[in-house]
């Protein structure tokens, strides 16, 4: 067991230094030297930066510490820990990365696009180990255990427009925000991407007579399981099997085929899956 801990947190550590890597890099040579703003705490450090000549890792972590602090009062647990770790590889990176990065001067877009590429993936990492980077995600946890009728995503965009308009007035132009919009959306994107597209799917539902020979056939195709679950009609009270098949999309029409050749009667229902871990798909990080 402790070898087993050890274990994990080796690959946490691991995980925060890539991340933090890529997303220093992101910052500091591409969003920084072209006036966008990466939003959360990080763009509030890069305005400072832009103003003041504030060191970024050091702004970000000092704008840190009292939010580590309530959210360990608040939640406690490892959650606190992985993200103060995080926070700190994070701002250690930034501060290293001001030092050695060269800075890219880039069409604005280019720089958008790619900047947002590199922190959503870096972020991603950091995500996929069950932490965050702090900033607007902890402020957004600690309002929304207070005034729960507000979700949680909301208050992370509320905050990124904050930080958008302090960078308006920063940087004095207005193409800065909208550059910043798209960073801001590409960056979420490839989390998105990272944590559940490569392992999206969908859910099979197949209500059928004849389970023995759609599983056959399905397994044949794909060589893929099936669960079979006791359902009764809502209307007509007969009892049927309930067949429940996780596939990725590709897969899809081969099984709807399978299931046509062994039951043409077979009712079937299509639904989308975020992610899917197990045997066949992907394991847990």
């Amino acid at each position: 067991m402790k070898v087993k801990i050890k274990s994990e947190r080796l690959k946490d550590l691991v995980y925060f230094i890539v991340g933090c890597m890529v997303f220093s890099f992101g910052v500091i040579s591409i969003i920084e030297p072209n006036e966008i703003s990466p939003g959360g705490f990080t763009g509030i450090a890069t305005v400072f930066n832009y103003w003041w000549g504030l060191p970024v890792g050091v702004t970000v972590f000092v704008l840190n510490i009292p939010l580590l602090i309530l959210q360990y009062t608040n939640f406690g647990g490892s959650f606190v820990i992985k993200t103060a770790a995080a926070t700190f590889i994070l701002s250690m990176s930034l501060s290293v990365a001001e030092a050695v990065l060269p800075l890219f001067r880039l069409d604005g877009i280019l720089a958008a696009v790619f900047g947002g590429l590199l922190t959503g993936f870096g972020l991603s990492l950091v995500l996929l180990r069950g932490a965050t980077t702090g900033g607007a995600d902890a402020v957004a946890k600690l309002i929304n255990k207070r005034y729960t009728q507000i979700g949680v995503g909301r208050i992370i965009m509320l905050t990124d427009l904050v930080v958008i308009a302090l960078s308006v007035i920063a940087y004095g132009n207005l193409e800065s925000a909208l550059y910043s919009v798209v960073t801001i959306y590409v960056s979420s994107r490839v989390i998105d991407a990272v944590l559940y597209g490569a392992d999206k799917g969908k859910m099979v539902y197949i209500i059928t007579n004849k389970q023995d020979e759609v599983s056959s056939a399905i397994y044949s195709a794909l060589n893929r399981g099936v669960t079979k679950i006791d359902a009764v009609g809502g209307y007509t009270g007969e009892r049927r099997v309930l067949l429940l098949c996780a596939v990725r999309i590709h897969e899809v029409g081969s099984v709807l085929r399978s299931v046509a050749d062994a039951d043409a009667a077979a009712f079937t229902v299509v639904a989308e899956v975020g992610q899917i871990i197990g045997e066949g798909f992907r394991k847990n990080i």
